[in-house]
């Protein structure tokens, strides 16, 4: 389950931001985007994400996600455009991709990524 390693470091992460300038903010929501080749569970990274906020500056947050597409790009022919790739194996791997329109290698160009896109912090009163 590396869902739980993963929210671990994004929730460690996120308090040493909004813990950086000495003041400790609230922090009210953290957006991510997560790319659809990481092989990702949505359902148990939020899961992770909620045991590991409890009794930090994240407690009562919520985690938005957002899971963007594979694109690529054939830097032969200049095809650019998003797929899909359905592996219900237990082992997931990158295909080695070819153009659909001239047969060339294909660049990956996202969909493999993992963004903090944004936080919602709730200012410390005075």
């Amino acid at each position: 389950m590396h869902e739980f390693s993963i929210a671990t470091t994004l929730v460690n992460t996120v308090i040493d931001f909004a813990q950086k300038d000495g003041t400790q903010r609230k922090v009210l929501e953290v957006h991510l985007r997560v790319g659809k080749l990481r092989g990702i569970s949505i359902e148990q990274l939020t899961f992770s994400y909620g045991i590991l906020t409890k009794g930090t500056l994240l407690n009562g947050s919520r985690l938005i996600v957002k899971e963007t597409p594979a694109k690529a790009h054939c830097q032969k022919c200049n095809f650019k455009d998003t797929f899909q790739f359905a592996d219900e194996s237990y082992h997931f791997g990158i295909p080695a991709l070819s153009c659909p329109r001239c047969g060339g290698p294909l660049e990956l160009e996202g969909g493999d990524e993992i963004v903090i896109a944004k936080i919602r912090m709730r200012r410390p009163s005075r």
